[in-house]
């Protein structure tokens, strides 16, 4: 027995040596810690921050400042203002579904000052426009023409008609299928619509895509809403600034916070006037979605 212990040994001592195991908390030679090799499949400290790269991307600015742009649905009235002061915008006509200049500020108090600052830059506030069933801006004549370049719908929803999912849905997508067929009567040639939306459910059920195809739209692309290339605009809810339990407004949920997509779509069968885009784009910031049908 005592040999047979001495020739195991023996065999171990002639295998090769095992690499030493290294401890992160372990010191070499020179008093540091020792590195320790990444795990596998983890990636670096850069790859690892996408949201952090996409705050520093270019914004994509869908309108130029020659453009006459009509904006629906807006709300409170702060991103026509942006458009006017901020990025010179010449052309705007800002619409909204309130009946009147006291109903909107009822809902939005600060409204009335936004509404100055549009008029006071050239621009107009419509009253009691509603997106589904709102007029053509067109020309008059027998073969009448749009008018507008750009047709912007931002966040747009129909409010708290029903909790139910699916009835949410439809009530949106038939808002939205009017609004389309609408915008169609008053986009001048070359012209673009863009619709902006949340990402995520609910609004992913919508299939913004083939609302605006069945309209008679093709989807030219989509791009990141970037709410800092418009400084002073604050997302609006339908239903009106929120106040909390002791009557102040603000606080809570801000929308502007949201990740938010933009769908740009052109009439079926046109040859869109040239977007701005960022000087620099990289990839992933845009997601083209070209209609062959």
């Amino acid at each position: 027995m005592p040999k047979s212990t001495k020739r195991g040994r023996s065999n171990q001592a002639r295998k090769a040596p095992q690499q030493p195991v290294r401890h992160p908390n372990k010191k070499n030679a020179a008093g540091r810690p020792a590195a320790s090799a990444p795990a596998a499949g983890s990636s670096s400290t850069k790859a690892t921050k996408p949201k952090a790269q996409a705050q520093h991307l270019e914004p994509v600015i869908p309108f130029s400042a020659e453009d006459a742009i009509l904006l629906v649905g807006e709300g409170d009235l702060s991103f026509a203002v942006s458009l006017i002061e901020h990025h010179a915008c010449e052309n705007v006509t800002a619409t909204v579904l309130e009946k009147s200049l006291d109903e909107l500020a009822a809902k939005y108090p600060h409204a009335a000052d936004n509404v100055e600052k549009i008029e006071a830059g050239g621009g107009k506030v419509l009253y009691g426009v509603d997106a589904g069933r709102m007029g053509p801006f067109a020309r008059k004549g027998r073969d009448p023409e749009g008018i507008m370049d750009r047709i912007m719908f931002n966040f747009p929803h129909v409010g708290g008609k029903s909790t139910d999912v699916n009835r949410q849905v439809r009530y949106n997508q038939e808002m939205l299928v009017g609004f389309f067929k609408r915008a169609l009567l008053s986009l001048a040639p070359g012209g673009t619509v863009v619709v902006t939306l949340f990402e995520g459910e609910p609004y992913t059920l919508w299939n913004i895509r083939d609302l605006a195809r069945s309209a008679g739209f093709q989807v030219e692309r989509s791009f990141g809403f970037q709410p800092s290339a418009y400084p002073g605009y604050h997302h609006a809810r339908t239903l009106g600034v929120v106040k909390n339990k002791r009557g102040e407004a603000g606080g809570g949920w801000r929308g502007e916070d949201r990740a938010a997509r933009s769908y740009l779509f052109a009439r079926k069968g046109d040859d869109p006037k040239p977007v701005q885009a960022s000087k620099k784009r990289k990839r992933g910031d845009d997601d083209s979605d070209d209609d062959d049908d």
